[in-house]
């Protein structure tokens, strides 16, 4: 997967988080996991897009780094969302799935970065 299509790839992730953040319900308990998941996922493709504009392969894993835990942190948010009850397991599997494979991927990078002399 070139940075082009994981570009398109984390901002449709976004898109649908913030999609499921806003069918989220009017309580407490959702409005800050709406704010939550929303924050996260959108850092998420923001985030990737700097990546791409590095400047050092320092740089780069520095922003890969972020990216990887905020695709975590929307990971969790999906999670909590199940654990919780909120939305039922069929509106939701597919975007933990994205997500679960999103930090996979970014995982794989940082890990491959790592091994790297700079």
């Amino acid at each position: 997967m070139d940075s082009n299509e994981l570009k398109a790839r984390t901002k449709k992730f976004a898109h649908r988080c913030v999609k499921l953040s806003v069918s989220l319900p009017d309580t407490t308990l959702g409005r800050h996991i709406k704010s939550q998941l929303i924050r996260c996922s959108t850092s998420v493709a923001v985030n990737y897009r700097a990546t791409v504009l590095a400047q050092s392969k320092a740089a780069f894993k520095s922003k890969i780094s972020i990216v990887l835990e905020e695709a975590d942190e929307a990971l969790f948010w999906i999670d909590f969302i199940l654990d919780e009850e909120i939305m039922e397991h069929v509106k939701v599997d597919d975007l933990r799935k994205e997500a679960s494979e999103l930090a996979a991927i970014l995982f794989s990078a940082r890990k491959t970065l790592s091994k790297q002399k700079a």
